[in-house]
């Protein structure tokens, strides 16, 4: 059983905790955490037996701990991660990884200096529907690739007040794009492969807390594959991904149902049951450090998700088309 600790026990912590804690079979459980208001979650805490200790050193610190989940502000990620792996616990972080792809080289050189594993939480990685589709590009039934589409919007920024975190430009630009279109992106590199430039536009409509609430682009993909993509800020919660090819199309609606529809076909929906991806992610992670296989997010995608998310915020500012670094 992995011994590990929350770094963040807001909302999203929280879920990250509730979907594992008291389970034998995720291999993984907390025991203790730190976070920006302990007196928030302190009631929280006391439920799920986990020691709020004073800050992140002192987290660090604690020979109980063998792993950290990092689930704070995204500017904090890229230190938090190299601190953790340096005290030599292994990391679990949540999206985006880091701001900038030379901070996210930077954390994954710490860990593997250090000898930890280090794993991303872009939890539709787990999801059944993406395995089968990933499975029909590798066996052919879509033919040759030639576009993927993908949106993923919610109405969160409504919530977003002045003074809380995810209400900061500089911790959320580009809108949606830290919550949710940055899943997104790295569901485009699962699926397609590197993404080789970006044309974005990304404003305000509606938003009046100095965020953008509509993002838009077109990628190309280094095999000559195109993409146009979305995120909206303050729109009914949606998630869609299709891949086009030669031979067939296959569009997810949500986490469950892919409708599929061959060349001269007519379309046909498979629903898939629904799954913790929460809850797989961080059992992946607990295998993976336990010497089973290794988490299914290579090191080198969450650099090059970041290296994206760069690349648009250049685009978006600039009104050119940006290469991938």
């Amino acid at each position: 059983m992995l011994n590990a600790a929350i770094v963040g026990m807001g909302k999203w912590g929280q879920t990250l905790v509730n979907s594992v804690q008291g389970s034998n079979e995720a291999g993984i459980r907390f025991v203790a955490g730190c976070t920006g208001r302990p007196e928030r979650a302190a009631e929280w805490a006391a439920q799920q037996g986990i020691r709020i200790l004073p800050s992140f050193d002192a987290v660090l610190a604690d020979p109980d701990v063998q792993a950290i989940a990092i689930a704070s502000p995204h500017g904090m990620h890229a230190d938090q991660v190299i601190a953790a792996a340096r005290a030599g616990k292994h990391v679990f972080v949540e999206k985006p990884f880091t701001m900038t792809k030379a901070s996210a080289e930077a954390a994954v050189v710490a860990c593997r200096t250090a000898g930890v594993v280090m794993a991303l939480g872009h939890n539709r990685r787990f999801l059944p529907a993406v395995a089968e589709m990933k499975a029909m590009l590798a066996d052919g039934r879509i033919g040759t690739l030639l576009h993927v589409e993908g949106q993923f919007s919610g109405p969160g920024a409504l919530a977003y007040k002045p003074g809380m975190w995810r209400a900061n430009r500089a911790e959320s630009p580009l809108g949606g794009m830290g919550g949710m279109g940055i899943h997104m992106v790295d569901m485009f590199i699962n699926l397609a492969g590197r993404i080789a430039e970006v044309t974005v536009q990304s404003h305000a409509r509606v938003l009046e807390n100095g965020l953008d609430d509509t993002t838009a682009g077109l990628f190309r993909f280094e095999s000559g594959v195109t993409a146009n993509f979305a995120t909206l800020a303050l729109a009914p919660r949606f998630w869609r991904v299709g891949l086009f090819g030669t031979d067939a199309w296959a569009v997810l609606h949500g986490h469950e149902s892919l409708i599929v529809c061959r060349r001269d076909g007519t379309p046909e929906e498979k629903v898939f049951p629904v799954t913790d991806i929460e809850r797989a992610e961080l059992t992946a992670f607990a295998a993976a450090v336990a010497g089973g296989p290794a988490y299914p997010l290579p090191v080198e995608d969450a650099i090059h998700g970041v290296a994206v998310y760069e690349a648009m915020i250049g685009a978006a500012a600039s009104g050119s088309t940006y290469a991938v670094a």
